[in-house]
């Protein structure tokens, strides 16, 4: 078991110093996030948004010299329609940790809102601000002094964009299909050495999300089935998950992330408030330990000019 948990460490550094770039995280609730991910989605829903996510992954996973590895993720994101933008606004920001790096994301988000058949379209630009920072100095090389190996805390800023487009049928259906750091930017080099071209750079990532509303005989009982791929090219992450609603106050539910885990989901809403908490029980064989995962939210509802085709988002319980 130690000499996995070597290897598992080992993992994560070859990925942070060879590619400088990682598959974006992933959330159990997806589905709270898509303001993150997708600029499209701004200002759809009645007023200002707001989201917190914390995810400790694979909690108490250490290294063997006793360092905690273990991914951790905190995503917050906002947003709200802007009446006279003709469409809507969002802000997300993640800190996230794994191994010895350090990321932090700061997307800034426009939508504009285009009636399309019985739905409304989002299609928006979000401008992207990447802080990439790696401690070496925890590295423990197999060669004293390893010239191909930098030393100390290096780290890099970078610029980019992100493109969304997101349809939602108020209460009934949405589907959203986005792509964040388009371009790919590329940071400092981490040598001096030309024989190198070790650097940061961003992760370009797309996303197709989809959820449906499902209204049971019984008015008390709603399920929301949902659905999330996201990929680097190099790799694809399936999610598929569903809840169940009852009385608009309390749900349940289970995802599954194909290949990788199984998680129970529960939350409840108080007024306008809601609390969310996952699970997820590991499915790769590898024992490491579950995953946690709590989401907060809120809805502050604004005064806005109401129209037939203004309801509530389906996403917002």
């Amino acid at each position: 078991m130690q000499r996995l948990r070597y290897i598992i460490a080992t993992i994560f550094v070859v990925i942070s110093f060879v590619v400088m770039g990682q598959q974006a995280p992933m959330f159990t609730n997806y589905s709270n996030s898509y303001a993150g991910i997708n600029p499209g989605f701004g200002g759809l829903s009645e007023g200002l948004n707001l989201m917190g996510i914390y995810r400790d992954q694979w909690t108490g996973f250490k290294d063997m010299q006793g360092n905690a590895i273990a991914p951790k993720t905190m995503l917050f994101s906002g947003d709200m329609p802007v009446k006279v933008l003709r469409g809507g606004v969002s802000l997300a920001i993640m800190q996230d940790s794994y191994g010895f790096e350090d990321n932090t994301n700061v997307n800034m988000g426009y939508s504009y809102h285009l009636d399309l058949g019985p739905g409304i379209l989002g299609i928006g630009l979000s401008l992207n601000l990447i802080n990439r920072s790696v401690d070496f100095s925890n590295f423990i090389p197999t060669v004293d002094q390893d010239p191909a190996l930098p030393t100390g805390e290096q780290s890099s800023m970078l610029v980019d964009a992100g493109f969304g487009l997101f349809w939602q049928i108020p209460e009934t259906f949405y589907i959203g299909l986005s792509a964040t750091n388009i371009f790919e930017s590329k940071g400092k080099e981490l040598l001096e050495s030309s024989s190198t071209s070790i650097s940061f750079m961003g992760d370009r990532t797309f996303y197709l999300t989809a959820g449906y509303e499902y209204q049971f005989n019984n008015p008390v009982f709603v399920l929301l089935p949902s659905l999330c791929l996201m990929s680097n090219v190099a790799s694809t992450q399936i999610n598929a998950g569903a809840k169940l609603l009852y009385n608009n106050k309390f749900w349940v539910g289970v995802n599954y992330r194909y290949q990788e885990s199984v998680a129970a989901m529960a939350g409840f809403k108080i007024n306008d408030i809601q609390i969310s908490y996952s699970y997820d029980i590991n499915t790769l064989g590898i024992g490491v330990q579950g995953s946690h995962e709590v989401c907060i939210s809120y809805l502050l509802k604004m005064d806005l000019e109401k129209s037939p085709r203004i309801y509530r988002s389906i996403r917002y319980l």
